[in-house]
């Protein structure tokens, strides 16, 4: 089978998305499946638009293949372009851009819905984000099929006895991982952390996506007395970020929305509960009161609850942190995954019945 993959920006990226796609082209060719990668310019929303009356962005996608899967993110640029392209459109969906609650959430919504209508069918990251697929015009359940990422990105050599030892060690130590832009709700965090009585540090790593966002959360912490408490790390490689979460005691994110949130599942292989949005996949793994807790958009006095309980209780914070490695060690790993992706692209290129 001949695999196309249409997507904005660079394979090599690195964010949760980038990685899934890396790592489902690599499964599709270790299956013996050739993958033709098309990297389109990243736009803004609006000139990402204007490519659809683009005649040599069509005349780039008359390739031969016999499915093309498409990274949704480059939805704009392929709204009305997929009208003429002689092979079946499977769009991989990480979350739609109209979850992320921005101004401009109603006309994301339904350039989404336009785009998704035009689709024969999507790899969805968890069921959240397969529900919000449907609901918003896209393919149905039967052409869809759920293939989570891994969280093996690290795949840490650690035991319970040590999950255990650590959690009684010091005051409550907290990691946020992700870019510093409003969807990843870095404020809502601090505005909880700053109302917790127990001992605590936070341990931000990630990159300054968005200015005006980064001075709002900087404006806070100042308000918050707290800043001695944190320590803004900026973007790490991978052993310093690993390093980071072996000592951590918590991973918190507590996103305004998250496709799936593989980061938790990346701190869950350390041992560390996901404090994590309820906005989204995280259900699909994070068990409340389990491996973890689920927060609502702008909940910071949710926050402020849960790691206050978790740093006054340290034998709860140890039996949740053997949980969250114990559901870290069930999740499906990157060859199920691709296995699946791989079984459900056979059936739409049409050799066999697809599997939902």
């Amino acid at each position: 089978m001949r695999v196309g993959l249409t997507l904005y920006g660079s394979l090599d990226g690195q964010s949760g998305g980038f990685r899934y796609d890396r790592r489902l082209v690599d499964g599709l060719r270790d299956a013996g499946e050739t993958v033709d990668v098309i990297e389109l310019p990243r736009r803004r929303y609006t000139r990402g638009l204007l490519d659809n009356l683009s005649p040599s962005l069509r005349d780039r996608l008359q390739v031969d293949v016999d499915v093309m899967l498409q990274d949704e993110l480059a939805h704009p640029s392929l709204l009305r372009v997929n009208r003429d392209l002689p092979y079946p459109v499977v769009s991989v969906v990480h979350h739609l851009r109209a979850s992320e609650g921005r101004h401009l959430a109603g006309l994301y919504r339904a350039v989404e819905r336009r785009y998704l209508g035009g689709v024969d069918a999507a790899v969805c990251n968890s069921t959240a984000t397969r529900a919000t697929v449907t609901e918003t015009g896209g393919p149905p359940e039967d052409r869809t099929v759920v293939a989570p990422p891994a969280g093996d990105r690290f795949d840490p050599d650690i035991d319970a006895a040590t999950i255990d030892t650590r959690a009684h060690e010091g005051p409550l130590r907290v990691a946020f991982v992700g870019n510093i832009e409003p969807r990843k709700g870095l404020d809502t965090l601090v505005d909880g952390l700053a109302e917790v009585d127990e001992p605590w540090e936070l341990t931000v790593v990630g990159r300054a996506e968005d200015p005006s966002y980064v001075r709002r959360v900087e404006n806070e912490i100042a308000r918050s007395g707290a800043g001695d408490r944190i320590d803004m790390r900026g973007r790490l490689p991978d052993d310093e970020l690993a390093a980071v979460l072996r000592r951590s005691h918590v991973l918190a994110i507590p996103a305004r929305h998250e496709g799936f949130g593989i980061a938790y599942l990346e701190g869950m292989s350390f041992g560390l509960p996901a404090v994590a949005s309820a906005a989204g996949g995280a259900r699909d793994f994070v068990t409340p009161g389990e491996t973890g807790a689920l927060v609502d958009p702008d909940d910071s006095e949710g926050v402020t609850r849960v790691l206050g309980a978790l740093a006054r209780d340290r034998d709860r914070l140890a039996r949740m942190g053997r949980a969250a490695r114990e559901r870290y060690e069930a999740h499906p790993d990157w060859p199920e995954t691709t296995a699946r992706v791989r079984e459900f692209l056979h059936g739409v290129a049409g050799d066999g019945g697809v599997a939902a």
